[in-house]
């Protein structure tokens, strides 16, 4: 084929992407994913192991919950099992900043799971570690997890 005709065909292909987009029904076959609810965002935020208190779900900005977790045990044993425990969820994990000496330290943690966006951070020093998890049923502007006031 010659230059004109790709550029033909590429032209009809788009115009007919056009009009079948301009022309779908709202019932059409195809499908958005609808959003979780808070219900449904708390099933995805697993307890660590050892928690002594938690505290949540409660409500923060762009739809998303926060929860907070009282761990007994080293904040750096803590949060390397809370992050084995969300990618037991099925959470696709990044570590965004870790550390620790002496079982003292902390971590953060994002995480996807589908449209579903969570921040996950902790730390202490001793035999407690505080948990804070937070999640959305799509990434905000600003992932704030916060932890507000500790109860």
């Amino acid at each position: 084929m010659s230059r004109n005709t790709y550029g033909l065909v590429a032209a009809a292909l788009a115009i007919g992407l056009i009009a079948s987009a301009c022309n779908s029904s709202p019932n059409s076959a195809t499908t958005t994913t609808s959003q979780a609810t808070a219900t449904q965002l708390q099933s995805l935020i697993p307890t660590p192991a050892n928690t002594q208190r938690t505290d949540g779900p409660t409500s923060i900005p762009d739809k998303g919950i926060h929860m907070h977790f009282l761990v007994n045990g080293s904040a750096t044993d803590v949060l390397d099992a809370y992050k084995t425990a969300l990618e037991g969820k099925r959470w696709a994990v990044t570590v965004v900043a870790s550390g620790g000496w002496g079982g003292a330290g902390g971590a953060t943690y994002t995480g996807t799971q589908g449209d579903t966006y969570g921040v996950f951070s902790g730390g202490g020093s001793g035999s407690t570690t505080d948990v804070s998890a937070c999640a959305w049923p799509s990434k905000p502007a600003n992932p704030n997890c916060g932890g507000g006031a500790r109860q």
